[in-house]
């Protein structure tokens, strides 16, 4: 018999050396320094490649542009050069002329000289359709905007980064949109950023981008990829999303905690090995914690970025915590990046035909800002503008709502406006649609202004001169508006009478709930562009528009 089978002690010496060895590669691997991984986190940005005002508090502030942000970027990577630029959608649509002039293609350029990775789509992604969704990722010049497209280079060369959304699918083909995610690799660790649009996009949408789209639950869709990633070794997971909320907790606040709004519902329904959710949409600033997990947001029109640390184990790359802080993109704040700084100088000199004056105000700024009330200045001149240039077709009403109006009107220190700073204010292009509805409809069209039921939330159309009313907000849900304060020019308005209405083509498709719009008898659709109503109003009346609400909407109880 072998003498070490019958003595098992002399076997002691060799398990007590493996014993220890393992002892001292799991110390080794318990005191070895945890990885970071740097991101940088973008929202909203809206083509905004010049720095433009934010308020803080009372106070306006210039804030943003590309070259601000390639600065800070430029900065930041020499801290870390792998950190990773990523978006959470609105990188283009509602842009200033000089992104929106072109087809959006200088916001795309700019994004791939800042070096974005990744982008969850937006809702103003779709503004153009499907097609032009394809083209801007994949470049190209067959574009449903022919009279902007590919008129900086002979051929548009696409976005290097990649738009994702896992959430929606062309009904036709039954395959996803875009891709739902894409895989980078940091320090050594495999990251998926998963992309998703607010499934409430085709409410908000024109009707004929929605047209054979499904927008699919974003958690559901989110949460069905995480067996994917992970057999392709991810062990880092990041949400992009176009969705967001809101909190009255500070844009600095660390790990606030009182969001609210759609993305809480969605974050609580995710894969609890998602640690982080980089949101957008809602154009707040906040860095809030729910259920466990970081949600950021950094505000709107690249005022502030979200630089992300993310602390992982050293051996299995489990995410262990996740820091945020949002940052003011002031300009100046960092050494200029000089690929940037040519490319907007080039780009100026190409658009200077945007600068000319077009018009005069008698004030230097009017409010996009809505009263207690619920009615704009700003808002009463544009629909005063519909209203003007629809009158040869017998339109005796013009509505307008408040989101199609993106900025304040600001004229320049003469009182003089250039056609850049009108457009800022309406940068769709939406046309002009003549519709015919009976009173009775327009009244319950009105009520449909407050849908929630503790009027948590309102959307007020904006009223062109001639029509009025009063609603009471101690009236229950669908009893608001009061009827027999509805009049045009002085007269109540007919429940059996034919009225023409002039709106945008996005509400005549009946978006943002206004339904009945979509249903009423279509007219005509002008091909008059809102933006260009808004100029020719302003060339004849500029000197005489007021910087005060008219008082056509009023809230009583």
């Amino acid at each position: 018999m072998n003498m070490h089978d019958q003595i098992p002690g002399n076997r002691r010496p060799r398990r007590i050396g493996i014993m220890c060895i393992g002892l001292l590669v799991a110390l080794l691997a318990g005191c070895a320094a945890p990885l970071t991984v740097n991101l940088v986190a973008l929202n909203d940005f809206h083509g905004n490649l010049e720095p433009s005002k934010m308020w803080r508090g009372k106070i306006a502030v210039e804030a943003g542009g590309a070259e601000t942000i390639a600065a800070a970027l430029q900065a930041w990577r020499l801290e870390d050069r792998e950190l990773l630029l990523v978006g959470a959608g609105d990188l283009i649509g509602a842009s200033p002329v000089l992104s929106s002039m072109w087809a959006d293609e200088p916001t795309i350029a700019a994004m791939n000289l800042l070096g974005l990775r990744a982008s969850a789509l937006g809702n103003h992604e779709f503004d153009a359709g499907p097609a032009e969704l394809k083209r801007q990722q994949e470049g190209g010049c067959d574009s449903p905007r022919s009279d902007k497209a590919c008129r900086l280079e002979a051929r548009f060369a696409g976005a290097d980064f990649t738009y994702l959304a896992a959430n929606v699918v062309d009904g036709k083909t039954g395959k996803l949109l875009r891709p739902a995610y894409r895989i980078v690799e940091a320090h050594g660790v495999k990251i998926g950023f998963i992309g998703a649009v607010t499934r409430e996009a085709p409410s908000i949408i024109l009707a004929s981008s929605a047209a054979g789209l499904i927008f699919q639950d974003e958690a559901d869709s989110i949460n069905r990829l995480l067996p994917q990633l992970r057999a392709q070794g991810v062990t880092v997971f990041v949400v992009l999303i176009h969705e967001g909320g809101a909190t009255s907790e500070a844009v600095d606040q660390p790990e606030c905690a009182q969001l609210k709004g759609p993305i809480v519902d969605i974050v609580k329904r995710l894969d609890p090995q998602i640690r982080l959710i980089v949101s957008g949409h809602s154009h707040r600033g906040y860095q809030c914690v729910v259920d466990g997990r970081t949600v950021t947001q950094a505000e709107v029109a690249g005022h502030m970025l979200s630089r992300i640390a993310l602390t992982l184990d050293p051996s299995t790359h489990a995410v262990r915590s996740v820091n945020v802080r949002n940052i003011l993109m002031t300009p100046g704040a960092y050494p200029a990046e000089p690929a940037m700084t040519e490319y907007l100088r080039q780009l100026r000199l190409r658009s200077a035909a945007a600068v000319a004056p077009v018009a005069t105000m008698g004030v230097r700024t009017i409010r996009v800002q809505s009263n207690r009330d619920g009615e704009s200045a700003l808002g009463d001149l544009v629909a005063d503008s519909i209203l003007e240039a629809t009158r040869s077709d017998g339109v005796q009403i013009a509505m307008t709502n408040l989101g199609g109006i993106r900025k304040d009107l600001e004229a320049g220190a003469d009182l003089s406006l250039t056609y850049a700073q009108v457009q800022a204010v309406q940068p769709f292009g939406n046309t002009l649609v003549v519709k015919e509805m009976s009173g009775k409809a327009l009244c319950a069209l009105l009520e449909l202004q407050w849908p929630n039921v503790d009027l948590s939330a309102f959307n007020i159309l904006q009223l062109s001169t001639g029509l009025s009313y009063r609603w009471n907000d101690s009236q229950p849900q669908g009893m608001r508006l009061v009827r027999d304060s509805v009049l045009l020019n002085g007269a109540l308005i007919d429940d059996g009478a034919t009225y023409r209405v002039a709106i945008s083509n996005f509400l005549a498709g009946g978006a943002e709930g206004f339904k009945s719009f979509a249903t009423a008898r279509t007219v005509r659709d002008t091909k008059v562009r809102d933006v260009d109503a808004l100029i020719a109003y302003l060339a004849k009346h500029g000197r005489t528009v007021s910087e005060l609400p008219a008082g056509r909407i009023v809230r009583i109880h």
